[in-house]
Protein backbone atom coordinates (compact mmCIF):
# COMPACT_ATOMS: atom_id res chain seq x y z
CA UNK A 1 0.00 0.00 0.00
CA UNK A 2 1.25 3.76 -0.92
CA UNK A 3 3.18 5.33 1.83
CA UNK A 4 0.73 8.49 1.55
CA UNK A 5 -2.04 5.95 2.01
CA UNK A 6 -1.27 4.80 5.06
CA UNK A 7 -0.30 7.94 6.26
CA UNK A 8 -3.74 9.41 6.21
CA UNK A 9 -5.40 5.89 7.83
CA UNK A 10 -2.94 6.68 10.45
CA UNK A 11 -3.50 10.53 10.58
CA UNK A 12 -7.71 9.74 10.35
CA UNK A 13 -7.70 7.43 13.47
CA UNK A 14 -5.40 9.12 15.29
CA UNK A 15 -8.40 12.54 14.67
CA UNK A 16 -11.03 10.13 15.46
CA UNK A 17 -9.49 8.72 18.68
CA UNK A 18 -8.75 11.97 19.97
CA UNK A 19 -12.20 13.26 19.16
CA UNK A 20 -13.17 10.15 21.26
CA UNK A 21 -11.04 10.84 24.39
CA UNK A 22 -11.97 14.19 24.79
CA UNK A 23 -15.77 13.41 24.33
CA UNK A 24 -15.23 10.75 27.11
CA UNK A 25 -13.76 12.58 29.74
CA UNK A 26 -16.29 13.67 32.24
CA UNK A 27 -13.60 15.86 34.52
CA UNK A 28 -12.93 18.00 31.56
CA UNK A 29 -14.94 21.18 30.75
CA UNK A 30 -16.14 20.92 26.79
CA UNK A 31 -15.26 22.78 24.24
CA UNK A 32 -18.07 24.79 22.61
CA UNK A 33 -19.05 23.25 19.48
CA UNK A 34 -18.42 25.26 16.01
CA UNK A 35 -14.93 26.32 17.23
CA UNK A 36 -12.21 26.65 14.31
CA UNK A 37 -8.71 27.41 14.53
CA UNK A 38 -7.61 29.77 11.39
CA UNK A 39 -3.75 29.10 10.89
CA UNK A 40 -2.03 31.48 8.08
CA UNK A 41 0.48 29.76 6.28
CA UNK A 42 2.63 32.31 5.00
CA UNK A 43 4.75 30.66 2.66
CA UNK A 44 1.86 29.09 0.90
CA UNK A 45 -0.01 31.92 0.42
CA UNK A 46 -3.35 30.37 1.92
CA UNK A 47 -4.89 29.81 5.24
CA UNK A 48 -6.35 26.67 6.67
CA UNK A 49 -9.30 26.01 8.91
CA UNK A 50 -8.87 23.51 11.32
CA UNK A 51 -12.02 22.22 13.21
CA UNK A 52 -11.63 21.55 16.30
CA UNK A 53 -14.52 19.01 17.06
CA UNK A 54 -13.24 16.62 14.52
CA UNK A 55 -9.49 17.54 14.12
CA UNK A 56 -10.03 17.86 10.46
CA UNK A 57 -8.63 20.70 8.02
CA UNK A 58 -11.93 21.38 6.38
CA UNK A 59 -11.18 24.68 4.53
CA UNK A 60 -7.26 26.13 2.64
CA UNK A 61 -8.62 29.69 1.69
CA UNK A 62 -6.08 31.53 -0.63
CA UNK A 63 -6.14 34.85 1.20
CA UNK A 64 -3.44 36.92 -0.22
CA UNK A 65 0.21 36.93 -0.86
CA UNK A 66 2.67 36.42 2.23
CA UNK A 67 -0.76 36.18 5.19
CA UNK A 68 0.74 36.34 8.46
CA UNK A 69 -1.28 37.97 11.02
CA UNK A 70 -4.37 36.79 11.67
CA UNK A 71 -7.00 37.70 14.98
CA UNK A 72 -11.13 36.77 15.01
CA UNK A 73 -13.65 38.94 15.92
CA UNK A 74 -14.79 39.41 19.75
CA UNK A 75 -18.56 39.61 18.75
CA UNK A 76 -18.82 38.90 14.75
CA UNK A 77 -18.39 35.52 13.46
CA UNK A 78 -15.54 36.77 11.11
CA UNK A 79 -11.81 35.98 11.02
CA UNK A 80 -9.40 39.14 9.92
CA UNK A 81 -6.16 37.82 7.76
CA UNK A 82 -3.12 40.45 7.16
CA UNK A 83 -1.20 39.12 3.48
CA UNK A 84 1.82 40.98 3.88
CA UNK A 85 2.78 40.95 0.23
CA UNK A 86 -0.39 42.23 -0.96
CA UNK A 87 -1.24 45.05 1.35
CA UNK A 88 -4.61 43.61 2.70
CA UNK A 89 -6.38 42.75 5.29
CA UNK A 90 -9.00 39.24 4.21
CA UNK A 91 -12.31 38.63 5.73
CA UNK A 92 -13.50 35.26 6.31
CA UNK A 93 -16.76 34.20 7.22
CA UNK A 94 -16.33 32.52 10.19
CA UNK A 95 -20.00 30.79 9.25
CA UNK A 96 -19.63 29.23 6.37
CA UNK A 97 -15.32 29.80 6.34
CA UNK A 98 -15.09 31.28 3.38
CA UNK A 99 -13.68 34.60 1.98
CA UNK A 100 -16.24 37.70 2.11
CA UNK A 101 -13.85 40.34 1.59
CA UNK A 102 -11.09 42.09 1.18
CA UNK A 103 -9.71 45.39 2.27
CA UNK A 104 -7.15 47.51 0.90
CA UNK A 105 -4.68 49.13 3.72
CA UNK A 106 -0.09 49.97 3.62
CA UNK A 107 2.40 48.68 2.35
CA UNK A 108 3.40 45.47 4.17
CA UNK A 109 1.04 45.30 6.71
CA UNK A 110 2.39 43.36 9.82
CA UNK A 111 -0.48 43.04 12.40
CA UNK A 112 -4.30 43.89 13.03
CA UNK A 113 -5.66 45.17 16.48
CA UNK A 114 -9.20 44.83 17.48
CA UNK A 115 -11.61 46.96 19.70
CA UNK A 116 -13.18 45.04 21.82
CA UNK A 117 -16.81 45.77 20.63
CA UNK A 118 -14.86 44.25 17.23
CA UNK A 119 -16.13 47.68 15.37
CA UNK A 120 -12.71 48.25 14.31
CA UNK A 121 -9.54 47.31 13.58
CA UNK A 122 -5.65 49.00 13.18
CA UNK A 123 -3.13 47.87 11.33
CA UNK A 124 0.49 48.79 11.29
CA UNK A 125 2.03 48.84 7.63
CA UNK A 126 5.61 48.45 7.72
CA UNK A 127 7.05 49.96 4.58
CA UNK A 128 4.20 53.08 4.40
CA UNK A 129 4.92 54.48 8.02
CA UNK A 130 1.33 54.01 8.59
CA UNK A 131 -1.14 52.74 10.60
CA UNK A 132 -4.45 52.09 8.92
CA UNK A 133 -7.83 52.23 11.24
CA UNK A 134 -10.66 49.79 9.45
CA UNK A 135 -14.10 49.97 9.71
CA UNK A 136 -15.15 46.30 10.43
CA UNK A 137 -18.65 46.69 9.82
CA UNK A 138 -18.65 48.12 6.56
CA UNK A 139 -15.57 46.33 5.48
CA UNK A 140 -13.19 49.42 4.38
CA UNK A 141 -10.69 51.56 5.16
CA UNK A 142 -11.41 54.94 7.19
CA UNK A 143 -8.50 56.27 8.23
CA UNK A 144 -4.86 56.17 7.72
CA UNK A 145 -2.16 57.88 10.63
CA UNK A 146 1.04 58.39 9.83
CA UNK A 147 3.72 57.16 12.57
CA UNK A 148 7.20 56.08 12.73
CA UNK A 149 9.41 54.28 10.45
CA UNK A 150 8.87 50.85 10.20
CA UNK A 151 6.05 50.55 12.53
CA UNK A 152 5.85 46.78 13.40
CA UNK A 153 3.26 46.55 16.09
CA UNK A 154 0.04 48.07 16.66
CA UNK A 155 -2.57 47.51 19.46
CA UNK A 156 -5.65 49.31 20.77
CA UNK A 157 -7.03 49.50 24.17
CA UNK A 158 -9.97 47.06 25.01
CA UNK A 159 -11.72 50.31 25.44
CA UNK A 160 -10.62 52.00 22.17
CA UNK A 161 -9.80 54.66 23.14
CA UNK A 162 -6.27 54.70 22.61
CA UNK A 163 -3.75 53.06 20.22
CA UNK A 164 0.00 52.40 20.49
CA UNK A 165 2.63 51.21 18.46
CA UNK A 166 6.04 50.25 17.74
CA UNK A 167 8.62 51.62 14.95
CA UNK A 168 11.08 49.28 14.66
CA UNK A 169 13.40 51.93 11.99
CA UNK A 170 13.15 54.80 14.56
CA UNK A 171 13.66 53.19 17.74
CA UNK A 172 10.10 55.26 18.53
CA UNK A 173 6.48 54.69 20.40
CA UNK A 174 3.59 56.17 18.79
CA UNK A 175 0.71 57.11 20.92
CA UNK A 176 -3.06 57.96 18.86
CA UNK A 177 -5.70 58.93 19.96
CA UNK A 178 -8.71 56.34 19.25
CA UNK A 179 -11.67 58.57 19.00
CA UNK A 180 -10.17 61.22 16.44
CA UNK A 181 -7.35 59.13 14.96
CA UNK A 182 -4.78 62.04 15.64
CA UNK A 183 -1.18 61.18 17.01
CA UNK A 184 -0.94 62.59 20.90
CA UNK A 185 2.72 62.10 21.31
CA UNK A 186 5.80 60.32 19.82
CA UNK A 187 8.21 58.72 21.97
CA UNK A 188 11.90 57.72 21.85
CA UNK A 189 12.22 54.36 23.49
CA UNK A 190 14.57 51.59 23.58
CA UNK A 191 16.25 50.29 20.37
CA UNK A 192 14.51 48.48 17.68
CA UNK A 193 10.78 48.09 19.33
CA UNK A 194 8.78 45.02 18.30
CA UNK A 195 6.21 43.43 20.11
CA UNK A 196 3.81 45.34 22.49
CA UNK A 197 0.94 44.88 24.97
CA UNK A 198 -1.24 47.25 26.64
CA UNK A 199 -2.52 46.54 30.37
CA UNK A 200 -6.01 45.80 30.81
CA UNK A 201 -6.91 48.88 32.11
CA UNK A 202 -5.62 50.97 29.28
CA UNK A 203 -3.12 53.10 31.77
CA UNK A 204 0.28 51.52 30.32
CA UNK A 205 2.27 49.88 27.58
CA UNK A 206 5.08 47.55 27.96
CA UNK A 207 7.37 47.66 25.14
CA UNK A 208 9.77 45.36 24.34
CA UNK A 209 13.28 46.21 22.16
CA UNK A 210 15.11 43.52 20.65
CA UNK A 211 17.55 45.89 19.63
CA UNK A 212 18.47 46.81 23.63
CA UNK A 213 17.74 43.95 25.86
CA UNK A 214 15.08 45.96 27.27
CA UNK A 215 11.25 46.72 27.83
CA UNK A 216 10.09 50.16 28.08
CA UNK A 217 7.12 51.10 30.35
CA UNK A 218 4.89 53.82 29.04
CA UNK A 219 2.07 55.77 30.85
CA UNK A 220 -0.88 56.15 27.60
CA UNK A 221 -2.40 58.56 30.00
CA UNK A 222 0.44 61.51 30.58
CA UNK A 223 2.36 60.05 27.07
CA UNK A 224 5.85 59.36 29.26
CA UNK A 225 8.26 56.54 29.47
CA UNK A 226 8.29 55.77 33.33
CA UNK A 227 10.96 53.38 32.70
CA UNK A 228 13.29 51.22 31.23
CA UNK A 229 14.33 47.46 32.14
CA UNK A 230 16.80 45.66 31.25
CA UNK A 231 16.00 42.13 30.47
CA UNK A 232 17.65 39.36 28.72
CA UNK A 233 19.48 39.09 25.40
CA UNK A 234 16.87 39.85 21.97
CA UNK A 235 13.39 40.38 23.63
CA UNK A 236 11.06 39.10 21.18
CA UNK A 237 7.47 38.64 22.56
CA UNK A 238 5.54 39.55 25.34
CA UNK A 239 3.20 37.74 26.52
CA UNK A 240 0.94 38.86 29.52
CA UNK A 241 -1.24 37.98 32.17
CA UNK A 242 -4.92 38.16 31.15
CA UNK A 243 -5.14 40.41 34.66
CA UNK A 244 -2.30 42.33 33.92
CA UNK A 245 -0.33 41.60 36.97
CA UNK A 246 2.82 40.54 34.56
CA UNK A 247 4.40 40.55 31.02
CA UNK A 248 6.43 37.43 30.70
CA UNK A 249 9.31 38.75 27.76
CA UNK A 250 10.44 35.98 25.80
CA UNK A 251 14.19 37.00 25.26
CA UNK A 252 15.24 35.48 22.27
CA UNK A 253 19.34 35.03 22.51
CA UNK A 254 19.74 34.41 26.98
CA UNK A 255 17.20 31.66 26.27
CA UNK A 256 15.14 32.94 29.09
CA UNK A 257 11.73 34.27 30.04
CA UNK A 258 11.91 37.62 32.24
CA UNK A 259 8.82 38.44 34.33
CA UNK A 260 8.44 42.15 34.59
CA UNK A 261 5.46 43.68 36.94
CA UNK A 262 4.25 46.32 34.70
CA UNK A 263 2.52 48.51 37.92
CA UNK A 264 5.74 48.59 39.72
CA UNK A 265 8.01 49.03 37.00
CA UNK A 266 9.91 46.00 37.77
CA UNK A 267 12.10 43.04 36.58
CA UNK A 268 11.18 39.91 38.77
CA UNK A 269 12.98 37.41 37.45
CA UNK A 270 14.30 35.52 34.90
CA UNK A 271 14.54 31.61 34.22
CA UNK A 272 15.88 29.16 32.23
CA UNK A 273 12.71 28.06 29.35
CA UNK A 274 14.75 26.24 26.27
CA UNK A 275 16.70 27.24 22.98
CA UNK A 276 15.60 30.59 21.31
CA UNK A 277 12.14 30.93 22.95
CA UNK A 278 9.95 32.86 20.12
CA UNK A 279 6.41 32.91 21.89
CA UNK A 280 4.61 32.88 24.84
CA UNK A 281 1.06 32.35 26.44
CA UNK A 282 -0.41 32.23 29.96
CA UNK A 283 -4.12 30.73 30.67
CA UNK A 284 -7.31 32.25 31.27
CA UNK A 285 -6.92 31.51 35.04
CA UNK A 286 -3.31 33.62 35.18
CA UNK A 287 -1.38 30.22 36.08
CA UNK A 288 -0.10 28.57 33.79
CA UNK A 289 2.61 29.67 31.45
CA UNK A 290 3.27 28.11 27.84
CA UNK A 291 6.55 29.10 26.10
CA UNK A 292 7.27 27.61 22.35
CA UNK A 293 11.11 26.98 21.97
CA UNK A 294 12.39 27.61 18.27
CA UNK A 295 15.68 25.81 18.49
CA UNK A 296 14.75 23.32 21.06
CA UNK A 297 11.66 22.13 18.96
CA UNK A 298 9.77 22.31 21.92
CA UNK A 299 6.95 23.89 24.09
CA UNK A 300 7.87 24.27 27.68
CA UNK A 301 5.33 24.40 30.50
CA UNK A 302 5.85 26.46 33.58
CA UNK A 303 3.46 27.79 36.62
CA UNK A 304 2.93 31.30 36.34
CA UNK A 305 3.02 31.90 39.97
CA UNK A 306 6.03 29.80 40.70
CA UNK A 307 7.83 29.14 38.04
CA UNK A 308 8.61 25.91 38.55
CA UNK A 309 8.64 23.80 35.71
CA UNK A 310 5.91 21.34 34.66
CA UNK A 311 7.42 19.90 31.54
CA UNK A 312 8.54 20.11 28.43
CA UNK A 313 7.01 18.48 25.52
CA UNK A 314 8.92 17.65 21.97
CA UNK A 315 6.52 19.27 19.04
CA UNK A 316 7.41 19.80 15.22
CA UNK A 317 10.83 21.56 13.74
CA UNK A 318 10.82 25.36 14.62
CA UNK A 319 7.59 25.91 17.02
CA UNK A 320 6.34 29.36 16.98
CA UNK A 321 2.90 30.88 17.23
CA UNK A 322 0.45 28.84 20.29
CA UNK A 323 -3.25 29.03 21.12
CA UNK A 324 -5.05 27.86 23.41
CA UNK A 325 -8.83 26.36 22.60
CA UNK A 326 -11.67 27.70 24.40
CA UNK A 327 -12.01 25.62 27.36
CA UNK A 328 -8.18 25.37 27.36
CA UNK A 329 -8.11 21.60 26.62
CA UNK A 330 -5.95 21.76 23.76
CA UNK A 331 -2.58 23.57 22.97
CA UNK A 332 -2.34 24.19 18.89
CA UNK A 333 1.28 25.28 18.38
CA UNK A 334 2.22 26.47 14.65
CA UNK A 335 5.58 24.30 13.69
CA UNK A 336 6.83 26.89 10.57
CA UNK A 337 9.54 24.62 9.74
CA UNK A 338 7.92 20.79 9.52
CA UNK A 339 4.20 22.73 8.42
CA UNK A 340 2.20 21.37 10.78
CA UNK A 341 0.03 22.34 13.89
CA UNK A 342 1.22 20.02 16.96
CA UNK A 343 -2.09 19.56 19.09
CA UNK A 344 -0.66 19.66 22.73
CA UNK A 345 -3.51 17.50 25.30
CA UNK A 346 -4.14 19.29 28.50
CA UNK A 347 -5.85 17.68 31.36
CA UNK A 348 -7.17 21.24 33.40
CA UNK A 349 -9.33 19.03 35.22
CA UNK A 350 -12.62 20.57 37.05
CA UNK A 351 -12.40 17.86 40.18
CA UNK A 352 -8.86 18.42 42.06
CA UNK A 353 -9.35 15.36 43.51
CA UNK A 354 -8.67 13.10 40.47
CA UNK A 355 -4.95 13.20 39.81
CA UNK A 356 -4.67 15.39 36.27
CA UNK A 357 -2.20 13.72 33.44
CA UNK A 358 0.78 15.51 32.21
CA UNK A 359 0.63 17.95 28.71
CA UNK A 360 1.31 15.54 25.68
CA UNK A 361 1.77 15.54 22.01
CA UNK A 362 -1.83 14.42 20.60
CA UNK A 363 -1.75 14.88 16.82
CA UNK A 364 0.76 16.43 14.20
CA UNK A 365 -1.79 18.02 11.52
CA UNK A 366 -0.31 19.20 8.59
CA UNK A 367 -1.23 22.65 7.22
CA UNK A 368 0.71 24.43 4.82
CA UNK A 369 4.24 26.42 4.29
CA UNK A 370 5.17 27.83 7.23
CA UNK A 371 2.36 28.26 9.50
CA UNK A 372 2.97 31.47 11.31
CA UNK A 373 0.22 32.55 13.47
CA UNK A 374 -3.05 31.07 15.04
CA UNK A 375 -6.59 32.79 15.72
CA UNK A 376 -9.36 30.22 16.85
CA UNK A 377 -13.41 31.70 16.65
CA UNK A 378 -16.27 29.54 18.26
CA UNK A 379 -19.29 30.41 15.81
CA UNK A 380 -22.79 31.60 17.27
CA UNK A 381 -24.83 29.34 14.89
CA UNK A 382 -24.23 27.60 11.78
Amino acid sequence: MHKNVVAGRLFAGLALAAVALLAGCTKRTAEPPHTFAYITNSGSNTVSVLDLATMKIIATLNTGNNPTGVSASPTKDEVYVVNTDSGTVSVINATTNKLAGSIGVGRAPAAISITADGTRGWVANTESGTVTVVDLDAHRAIGHVAVGRQPAMVRVSEDGKVAAVANRGDDSLTVIDGATMKVRATLHICKAPDSLVILPDASKAVVGCSGSRQVASVNLKNAVVEALLNVGGTPVDLAMKPDGGEVFVSNYEAQTISAVSPYNNEVGESFLVGDHPVRALVSADNGTLYVSNFASNSVAIFSAVDRKPITTVQVGLQPGALALTPAENMLLVADSGSGDVAVLLLDRRQDKKVQAKQPRLFLMIPTGVRPSQIAIKTVKAI
